[in-house]
């Protein structure tokens, strides 16, 4: 109890103490509830487990409003007990998942850096929790987040009551590394004053008040960040294709030596990319990114890179240890931002990011898949990828040519379900190579894609596919078969889905 009094910098508000269970039980059915956290780090703990223990006896259900992702004691404690009614903006939770195919939960699949603006609209109605973790309160009753921003800024200004999770587990020396900046909204807005992927612009702390905090629990307990897969032989191709093509790049007078800044998305495959640049010849790199993850840490370890800025850290538990011994290093190249100004179309497009996510699957034409297994079957989400596909400088996708220890095709003719369509797609890259697509009419971009990204397995059935496509009398602009298109879902589909892996 000292640490958690300590923490609380005005001794007035010490009665607003209680118990998880007591906080849960404040909570009535069908309530809309905001969570901190993204994807999952800085998420509350011990609220949401009393709360989920509770559902399990008294039955009911209420919406879940997060960043992005969230640690198992939301998303999965909730599904188990089924006690998620609606969800959004995004989640990669195994059991959630199977909630949501299955019917019994709502989820609506969003663009990260949309929430927050539609939220403080009142597009989904009033919000009536938010469900906060915090290193401290201020005298003033402001909130310093813990190893996330995401939505919380708008979350804590839109809740009619907010519960604060002080968690002794996270160091009180990340007070200083956040950025706090909430724009207004339309028709009043402002350019946002961001023009390098290193300056700050507001506070250190998210506005509140005591006046909306109803209680104050304590929490030891820890986040629990993903494992990521040990960097495979794939990743490490991909890595190095990229590599060669940002050289190329360069040489051709089309990017700065040290680049321009790098975004990853979550993963093991984009970790694996960005931590492929720690041996490359770039240096004085800067990262304008949402998730901040273990290659990002090995670069600021290697000396290659000055800021790295982000919504949160989300790093391996190795790696996060790594940054909790070596904080006082790391807060001064860390910057953490709402995910409204992390993810942001105009200061990513201002900056010329350099975009690098992960598809599930793409077609031949540069449609690519993020989310659906064979059109249906949502995997996680399509988070911050199209916020960055969209407005970045080089879009590129990567994903191995094949899953399913072969079985299956990631290179499709057409793909089952469209997040980010070939007017955002410029590079694809897999294990076989990188296809740069820009320029290109669709023809040309199925025979590159073909010729550098398909699997040898496969290549062959695809330049078939397009012969007879382009075969056909009226062909069109983009010729496509589209019943025996679909049909190669539905004959991957037999030889067994791909929800099991999880996201690549």
């Amino acid at each position: 109890m000292i640490d958690i009094l300590e923490r609380i910098r005005n001794p007035k508000y010490y009665d607003k103490i209680v118990t998880a269970e007591q906080a849960a039980a404040l909570i009535q059915p069908n309530d809309k509830i905001a969570i901190s956290g993204f994807s999952p780090a800085g998420y509350p703990k011990a609220v949401p487990l009393a709360l989920a223990r509770r559902i399990a006896k008294e039955h009911f259900q209420v919406d879940i409003w997060s960043g992005a992702a969230t640690g198992d004691v939301i998303d999965g404690e909730l599904a188990k007990v089924h006690g998620v009614h609606r969800r959004y903006p995004y989640q990669d939770n195994k059991k959630l998942r199977e909630a949501i195919n299955n019917g019994e939960s709502l989820y609506e699949d969003m663009h990260l850096s949309h929430m927050a603006q539609q939220v403080r609209s009142g597009f989904f109605g009033s919000l009536n929790w938010m469900f906060f973790e915090a290193v401290a309160i201020t005298e003033d009753g402001n909130l310093i987040p813990s190893t996330s921003v995401g939505n919380s800024p708008t979350y804590v200004a839109q809740a009619e009551q907010v519960i604060v999770e002080i968690n002794i587990s996270q160091p009180l020396a990340l007070e200083g590394m956040h950025d706090i900046y909430e724009p207004a909204d339309p028709p009043i807005r402002q350019p946002i004053p961001i023009v390098h992927a290193e300056d700050r612009i507001g506070t250190t702390f998210i506005p509140c008040g005591w006046d909306k905090i109803k209680a104050i629990v304590p929490c030891d307990i820890p986040d629990a960040p993903r494992f990521l897969k040990p960097i495979d032989e794939d990743a490490r191709a991909m890595s190095i294709h990229l590599i060669d093509f940002l050289k190329q790049e360069v040489n051709k007078g089309r990017l700065p030596e040290n680049l321009l800044p790098l975004q990853s998305g979550v993963g093991s495959v984009s970790n694996a990319v960005i931590s492929g640049l720690v041996k490359s010849p770039f240096s004085d790199l800067s990262i304008y990114t949402e998730v901040i993850q273990d290659g990002m840490f090995s670069l600021i370890d290697a000396g290659k890179v000055n800021i790295v800025s982000g919504t949160c850290i989300s790093a391996s538990p190795e790696c996060l240890q790594h940054f909790y011994s070596n904080i006082d290093q790391y807060r001064k190249m860390i910057i953490l931002r709402p995910q409204e100004i992390a993810n942001n179309p105009e200061i990513i497009r201002r900056l010329g990011v350099i975009s690098m996510n992960t598809a599930i699957e793409f077609d031949i034409y540069g449609n690519v898949n993020s989310t659906h297994i064979c059109g249906s079957k949502v995997m996680n989400g399509i988070g911050g990828s199209g916020d960055f596909a969209r407005n970045a400088y080089l879009t590129i996708f990567c994903t191995s040519s094949i899953a399913k220890n072969g079985k299956i095709s990631s290179i499709v003719p057409l793909c089952s379900h469209i997040d980010h369509t070939e007017h955002d797609v410029q590079i694809l890259c897999t294990e076989q190579g990188i296809a740069d697509l820009r320029g290109l009419c669709p023809v040309e971009r199925a025979r590159a894609i073909i010729a550098n990204c398909a699997h040898p397995k496969y290549r062959g059935q695809l330049t078939d596919y397009l012969n007879r496509a382009l075969g056909k009398k009226e062909r069109g602009h983009e010729p496509i078969l589209l019943g025996e298109a679909l049909s190669w879902h539905q004959k991957f589909l037999s030889k067994g889905s791909m929800l099991d892996e999880g996201q690549k």
